[in-house]
């Protein structure tokens, strides 16, 4: 209990009056009531970006309720939320009950979701999916990954949830621009780099994927539906004599709610199991997860790690193209 004394209370002998409850004695301050903190809702599938935007919500002073994707988010959001409930892949509507059981209506997304398991051999049986799932999913015109996330972000709006990007509340992981690690790029490199630019956004444009491996201004590897980890190994297996280099990019009509390009250490350990010597990717358009271990382990491979912009991608294209022309 908080209380004040006036002067003239100190001097007197006779007990103040009782007062109603609910009104404050004069000389009292009047103890105004503690605004609730904001919630934010968090459908979370593997990786580290579903942490780290936990962690970030929370210093900022959110509260931070998840629905994680079975056998996808990890564990340890489970202590970062106030309250946290686990839904299969398949069961949209579970997801939708759950945050409105949560008081949830605005939910961002991060993490991955393996997407090849909707093509798994007795899928309705493996998979159980609700109703409004199987009804959804037969309704998509097709299942390219913008197709499918507009509409899920459509299907959760008409139960009152809006979707936001994850980076509105942590930025900082947005990679910056510039060469990240110490080795520079090599003439040749410069021209694979700008020629594997092209082709992964014209493969964002058609919302294939987001990585092209290249070698010599020739295209090794485009990720589609297996990820750039996969990728990655195929180009591997292709490309025996290493040197080559990665261009992972966002769509030229990339939403940042969803599916942003992001690259972490488990990147670099497989471009250098691959033998690969470059990374180069799309600045201020591409999640940097653990920046400092990335670009150590980086610098001890031997690996180029550097962002641009697509203006300096096509600059870098021109030059190439200029320096391959026949002189006279």
């Amino acid at each position: 209990m908080f209380s004040t004394v006036s002067s003239s209370a100190s001097t007197s002998t006779t007990a103040p009056s009782p007062r109603p409850l609910g009104r404050p004695h004069e000389g009292h301050p009047r103890l105004l009531p503690i605004a609730p903190r904001r919630k934010i809702g968090l459908l979370a599938g593997s990786g580290r970006f579903p942490i780290l935007f936990a962690e970030a919500a929370r210093r900022q002073g959110l509260e931070v309720y998840c629905v994680g994707i079975r056998y996808e988010a990890a564990d340890e959001l489970v202590p970062l939320c106030a309250r946290f409930e686990w839904v299969s892949v398949t069961r949209m509507n579970s997801m939708i009950q759950a945050f409105q059981r949560m008081g949830i209506d605005e939910v961002v997304m991060a993490g991955k979701v393996i997407k090849n398991v909707m093509y798994t051999p007795w899928r309705i049986l493996r998979l159980w999916p609700d109703r409004r799932t199987v009804r959804w999913w037969r309704n998509l015109p097709d299942r390219k990954d913008d197709t499918v996330l507009l509409s899920l972000i459509d299907e959760f709006a008409r139960d009152g949830i809006r979707f936001t990007s994850a980076l509105d509340y942590c930025p900082e992981l947005l990679v910056d621009h510039g060469l990240l690690s110490c080795r520079p790029l090599s003439p040749l490199e410069r021209g694979d780099v700008a020629f594997g630019w092209r082709l992964a956004k014209a493969m964002g444009g058609l919302d294939v994927g987001q990585s092209v491996a290249v070698k010599e201004r020739a295209a090794l590897a485009v990720e589609a539906i297996e990820g750039t980890d996969r990728c990655i190994e195929r180009a591997g297996q292709l490309c025996k004599a290493g040197g080559w280099t990665l261009v992972k990019v966002a769509k030229p009509q990339q939403d940042m709610r969803f599916d942003v390009p992001t690259i972490g250490l488990s990147t670099i350990e497989n471009l250098a199991r691959a033998r690969a010597r470059v990374l180069a990717v799309e600045a201020q358009k591409t999640i940097l997860i653990d920046r400092d271990l990335v670009i150590a382990r980086a610098n001890h491979y031997g690996i180029t790690l550097i962002a641009l912009t697509n203006a300096e991608a096509e600059a870098m294209e021109a030059e190439a193209t200029a320096a391959a022309k026949p002189n006279g």
